[in-house]
């Protein structure tokens, strides 16, 4: 049932992942990390658990880092999908909201520069955070947040200065999450 429930996070992650597979450079030491993501978000269950292992890892390396943090939790999380045990679909789950936790609780000022992609790292984190709360099930109690976390992506002023690519993930992720005025 978690499963099922979980799968639209793929759904999800793509709307954002679209836009770091267009920005994402070649030579960038973390792009196999992200293009593994993109993949896994395009369907490609065989990528979950590669994506999930490469953004632990680039995390352990750099805990400081918002964005590691973040895109290890949301592909921690759809390793749920990856398993038919029920306690191990729980266990991916909630770890990769405590990192996605963690990701938002690093953030500070510093985070609103220009970072990867030319994406401040705050919006970053918090689209997301907000596409991973917003497909999982409801019984995970993370609906409001994800919809706070679009909100206020939404309404920064960093947003005018994003990359299109990531505009229109932001414009796609309130669509699917039915919030008004979502162009």
């Amino acid at each position: 049932m978690l499963s099922a429930r979980l799968s639209p996070l793929l759904c999800a992650a793509a709307l954002l992942a679209g836009s770091v597979g267009a920005l994402a450079a070649p030579d960038e030491p973390h792009a196999p990390a992200f293009q593994s993501f993109l993949r896994a978000t395009q369907g490609d269950k065989t990528a979950i658990p590669e994506a999930a292992q490469a953004f632990a890892a680039l995390a352990r390396a750099e805990p400081a880092n918002p964005v590691l943090q973040a895109y290890s939790g949301a592909s921690l999380a759809m390793r749920a999908q990856t398993t038919l045990l029920p306690w191990r679909k729980m266990a991916y789950a909630e770890d990769g909201l405590a990192q996605l936790d963690k990701a938002l609780a690093l953030l500070g000022p510093a985070h609103e520069a220009v970072g990867r992609n030319r994406v401040p790292a705050v919006l970053d984190v918090k689209l997301v955070a907000a596409n991973t709360f917003l497909a999982l099930p409801r019984m995970m109690n993370r609906r409001d947040r994800g919809l706070k976390l679009l909100a206020e992506v939404r309404s920064s002023p960093l947003l005018a200065s994003a990359p299109a690519p990531f505009r229109e993930a932001v414009g796609q992720a309130a669509r699917k999450a039915g919030q008004e005025g979502a162009q």
